[in-house]
């Protein structure tokens, strides 16, 4: 199989948002629990290895869409790429949700993302697949739905892709890296893990206290929801690997990083207009999430005081765990996230 530039996909109807659904009542069992503050050391990064790259073509030309399919120790992995506005080399991973699907990242359809950077000297990476993976790399493939790979994606973002995409002509030191929900989580832990890639990270709605009492399980029923993974094969509980995850946990690494990071209050807000029963018991679940999301926030927000680390955070009055909002989160950070790369 020849890997570069992949013919575009069929278009489908896209979902109101890529998260978790019917574990609304487990959720808010859940929120108060997680203001405990876990303390831990810091762990040496999981190692895999990385599948050949093969070189692809020359530099597409300033500006455009493409989906590309990279290799790497998953099998190809399809990533869509807007090319940046003047043939810069900056980029902004741009990471899902939970519900990340298998044939588009929603940050392409879900929001009006590519138009929101169409004329800046940036590229927008956008990886496709991972749902309920973190981004992570998980110690073994899953054994509730007989999953056949071992996620590796902390290695794909981290190596695999950006060696691959410097072949076009796009930095492997000057990126930013922003997500929602999931994502935010794993955009804060590649930043902090890989300072020399990434200069910036966003969090939207991130769950940045995850080894506080009860997140774990809470996490367990998403990912069953959401595919059906088990999240004891991504890391054992509170062992090494599942800390190294915890944005509360390797805070610390974060020092001198710009950083974005915003939680709702999951109160309804002018994008929730839910009709019908169905429009209601999403708008239900998507309160909850947000108002869990916003739990661990702050007491992200009050971890990094103490350690006198400073990041500009956003809690709006109201808004739900859905994407119109994090479109906004993401124009909201925008200036940021230019002004890091250089990218104007």
């Amino acid at each position: 199989m020849r890997f570069g530039r992949a013919a575009a996909p069929k278009s489908t109807q896209p979902g109101r948002h890529s998260e978790p659904r019917g574990w609304r009542n487990r959720i808010l069992a859940v929120g108060a629990a997680t203001l405990a503050l876990p303390i831990a050391a810091g762990v040496a990064a999981p190692t895999a290895v990385a599948a050949p790259i093969q070189a692809p073509a020359l530099r597409a030309p300033a500006g455009g869409f493409e989906d590309l399919m990279v290799p790497s120790a998953m099998g190809p992995i399809k990533v869509q790429v807007q090319w940046a506005a003047r043939g810069g080399s900056a980029a902004l991973y741009l990471l899902d949700g939970l519900r990340a699907r298998g044939d588009r990242n929603a940050w392409s359809f879900e929001t009006n993302a590519l138009e929101q950077f169409k004329n800046d000297n940036i590229t927008l990476v956008m990886p496709v697949g991972g749902e309920s993976s973190f981004y992570t790399d998980w110690v073994s493939p899953s054994n509730t739905n007989g999953q056949k790979t071992t996620y590796k994606w902390e290695t794909f973002l981290s190596k695999e892709l950006p060696n691959f995409l410097a072949n076009y002509g796009v930095s492997k030191t000057n990126n930013a890296v922003a997500g929602l929900s999931m994502g935010g989580s794993a955009a804060l832990a590649l930043a902090a893990y890989h300072r020399d890639q990434f200069k910036y990270a966003a969090s939207y709605s991130g769950y940045l206290n995850i080894s506080a009492p009860g997140m774990r399980e809470a996490i367990r029923i998403a990912m069953l929801d959401a595919g059906r993974y088990n999240v004891d094969s991504m890391a054992a509980p509170w062992s090494p690997a599942w800390l190294r995850m915890d944005p509360f946990v390797f805070a610390p690494q974060l020092k001198g990083l710009p950083m974005y990071i915003s939680a709702a209050s999951g109160l309804p807000g002018q994008f929730d207009k839910p009709a019908g029963a169905v429009g209601l018991y999403n708008t239900g679940n998507a309160m909850a999430l947000e108002a869990l999301s916003l739990v661990n926030t702050r007491a992200f927000q009050a971890r990094l005081k103490t350690l006198n680390i400073p990041a500009f955070f956003d809690f709006p009055a109201s808004g739900t765990h859905s994407w119109k909002y994090w479109e906004g989160q993401l124009f909201n950070s925008r200036k940021g996230i230019l002004d890091a790369t250089g990218a104007w």
